[in-house]
């Protein structure tokens, strides 16, 4: 079974590096690591390029472009995708595979933990995860710093997935769609990503309404299409 880690890169010089970092001291290390740079004019790149990885450039401006374009090139059994400002704890890629030895499984989610707030808990994730279950009847969730795909499942969604980042969140679209596809995905309450909480603090006002905003036109969207409308 082998994994490879995907990583969207815009303009990521500052935190980049150490993310990088965290996976090069997993206790299990990953297959192949993607940094997909779409169309960054700062360091980067070359930071990224230190540390050996796999570079592939998308020119399509976007999450979503950069995601799909990083899933397609990966030649893994297992996708992980997590964020350029994003911490993996040393057994993540492990935790992971143990995952995925129940062959059943398509998708594998987890907590993240704002390291640079006050607040260092994943509780607040928790329970937003616990929310999205609810509304979805049971279903899991996936978080995007701390999300995995079987490639088999990628494969089978991936023409289907939506597109434009501005009317939905890629990682819920990508659990609905996975469920529709008639996949399993589990959440796993231990396998906790750290991130920076950046976005909300530069753009406060922007996080608690235009967040809310997508995530209810994101369920919203998907309703209209079991609708035919």
């Amino acid at each position: 079974m082998k994994i490879s880690v995907v990583i969207p890169v815009y303009n990521e010089e500052k935190h980049i590096g150490a993310c990088l970092q965290s996976l090069q001291k997993q206790t299990t290390p990953p297959d192949e690591i993607i940094v997909v740079n779409n169309n960054s004019t700062d360091a980067s790149v070359a930071i990224a390029q230190k540390y050996g990885v796999k570079i592939v450039n998308e020119k399509q401006q976007g999450i979503i472009y950069a995601r799909n374009r990083g899933f397609d090139e990966a030649q893994g059994d297992i996708i992980a995708r997590t964020d350029s400002d994003a911490l993996l704890p040393q057994n993540w890629i492990e935790k992971i595979k143990s995952h995925f030895q129940n062959y059943a499984v398509d998708a594998v989610g987890g907590p993240i933990v704002y390291y640079d707030l006050p607040f260092n808990t994943p509780l607040p994730a928790k329970i937003f995860l616990h929310l999205l279950k609810h509304i979805q009847k049971g279903e899991p969730a996936l978080l995007g710093p701390n999300m995995t795909i079987k490639k088999e499942m990628w494969n089978k969604i991936k023409n289907d997935v939506c597109l434009k980042d501005s009317q939905v969140h890629e990682d819920i679209d990508l659990s609905i769609h996975i469920r529709r596809a008639g996949g399993k995905i589990i959440s796993d309450d231990t396998l906790i990503v750290h991130t920076t909480a950046r976005r909300i603090k530069q753009h406060p006002l922007s996080f608690f309404i235009e967040y809310p905003r997508r995530l209810i036109n994101t369920f919203r969207i998907h309703k209209n299409v079991e609708r035919g409308t």
